[in-house]
C-alpha cells in the first residue's frame, strides 16, 4: 500500500515498540516513568526509590515485629538524550511499509537501543562487591554459583535475580551442560533472543554493550597515610613515590573487604585523597595494605531494585511538526523540522533519560 504522506505520529507509534523489543538493560531494572514533560536534557527530578522489606522467621514466644515503610526519594538527571537525525526527503521517497520499516523504523529503533543498553551498564562504577579474576572470563558453572553467593551474602532479595554477561562469557556459558539444558525446558521466560537461560536462580543474559573498566594509572602500591577509624568515606593514601589516578569504578581491598572509588582522584606530593563506598569497615593504620583490582570486564548480577531507568517525556517544540508517545515505561519524541540555513528537511527521533543505581548492596560485579 503506497504512502502518499508519512506522518510523525505513524513514524513514532511505529518505532517505539521496535524500539522496546530492543532493549535489554532498562527492562531488567526498575523503571520510573510519568507523563510530566519536562524541557530537555539536564532536568533534575525525585524519583521515588524501590521499598525494600526483609521477611524473618515467626517466632511464637515473642510474636511478630512490624517494619517501617519508608519511601524515599532521591534525585535522578535526565542527562542523557539519545537521538537519530536523518534527512526527510530520503523517507518521503518510500512507497511502503514495508521498505519504511526496513530502511528507517527498525536500524532507527536498533541505532536508539544500542545507546540506551550502553549508558546504563556504566553503572558497575557503582558497585564495590566483586566476584572473580580480573582479565579471567567467567567460563564455569562455579562463576555462576560464586554470583550466587555473593547476592546471599548480601542478603539479596531471591526473587527476580538477573545477570548480564559479555560476548565472551556468554561463549563460554554456552557450552556449558546446564546451560544448555536451561534453554531446552522451555521453563525459561526469555524477555528476548539474549537469554542464555536460568541458572542457580539467575536470568542470564547477554550484551555486547558490557563495559570492560580500566585502571587507574597509580605508579606503586600504596597504604592510608594516617591511621583512620571505622565509617569514614575518604581515604588519604600514600607511598614514597607515587603519582597517576584513581578511577570512579576501581576496586580497592583493604583487610578482605572491597570498596569502589566513587570519584575520580589524581595523587600530589605523593598521596591521594579518594571517595570510597561503602564507608570503611574497619579500623585501618598506616600499614594496612590497600591493593587495587587489574583492568576488567565488568559483567553485572542484580535485583531490579539495584538500579532504576527514568524517562520523561521531551516537550513539543513550537513551530514544527511533532509527536510524542509513551509505552511500557519510555518515551519517545519524533520531530520533522527544517533547516533554512542548508535547505534541507529533517526528521528527528529522541529519548529523554538518566540511570541511577538505587541499592548498590543488591548487585555484584562478576569480573572478566
Amino acid at each position: 500500500m503506497a504512502n502518499t504522506f508519512i506522518t510523525v505520529k505513524e513514524i513514532a507509534r511505529q518505532t517505539l515498540p521496535r524500539l522496546i523489543e530492543n532493549l535489554v538493560f532498562p527492562n531488567l531494572i526498575h523503571k520510573d516513568f510519568s507523563e510530566t514533560f519536562v524541557n530537555g536534557k539536564g532536568a533534575t527530578i525525585q524519583v521515588k526509590k524501590p521499598v525494600v522489606l526483609t521477611a524473618s522467621e515467626f517466632d511464637e514466644s515473642t510474636g511478630t515485629s512490624s517494619q517501617d515503610v519508608k519511601e524515599e526519594s532521591v534525585e535522578v538527571t535526565l542527562d542523557k538524550l539519545a537521538t537519530v537525525d536523518v534527512e526527510f526527503g530520503a523517507i518521503q521517497r518510500v512507497t511502503n511499509v514495508d521498505d519504511l520499516n526496513r530502511l528507517f523504523l527498525e536500524p532507527a529503533a536498533v541505532a536508539l537501543a544500542e545507546k540506551i543498553n550502553s549508558d546504563g551498564l556504566y553503572l558497575y562504577k557503582d558497585i564495590p562487591y566483586v566476584t572473580g579474576t580480573a582479565g579471567t572470563t567467567p567460563s564455569a558453572i562455579t562463576d555462576i554459583s560464586a554470583v550466587r553467593k555473593a547476592l546471599n551474602a548480601n542478603k539479596v532479595p531471591t526473587a527476580g535475580r538477573r545477570a548480564v554477561w559479555d560476548t565472551e562469557a556468554d561463549g563460554k556459558f554456552c557450552t556449558i551442560d546446564a546451560i544448555l539444558n536451561a534453554e531446552k525446558s522451555g521453563s525459561t521466560q526469555a524477555l528476548r533472543e539474549g537469554s542464555i537461560g536460568r541458572v542457580m536462580g539467575l536470568d542470564n543474559y547477554m550484551s555486547q554493550a558490557v563495559k570492560t573498566h580500566t585502571k587507574g594509572t597509580l605508579s606503586a602500591s600504596v597504604k592510608p597515610k594516617a591511621a583512620t577509624s571505622a565509617g569514614a568515606k575518604t581515604l588519604v593514601l600514600s607511598a614514597t613515590s607515587v603519582t597517576g589516578t584513581l578511577v570512579k569504578g576501581d576496586i580497592l581491598t583493604i583487610l578482605n573487604d572491597t570498596y569502589v572509588v566513587t570519584a575520580d582522584a589524581t595523587a600530589a606530593s605523593n598521596e591521594i585523597s579518594v571517595g570510597i563506598y561503602p564507608a570503611l569497615k574497619k579500623d585501618v593504620t598506616t600499614s594496612t595494605a590497600v591493593s587495587v583490582s587489574d583492568s576488567h570486564t565488568a559483567n553485572l548480577a542484580f535485583n531490579p531494585s539495584a538500579f532504576a531507568f527514568v524517562t520523561r517525556p521531551l516537550a513539543a517544540p513550537a513551530g514544527v511538526e511533532s509527536y510524542v508517545t509513551s509505552y511500557n515505561g519510555v518515551t519517545l519524541r519524533v520531530v520533522r523540522g527544517y533547516d533554512m540555513k542548508y535547505k534541507k528537511e529533517t526528521l528527528s527521533m529522541d529519548v529523554l533519560y538518566g540511570y541511577k543505581t538505587m541499592y548498590p548492596e543488591l548487585a555484584v560485579v562478576a569480573m572478566g
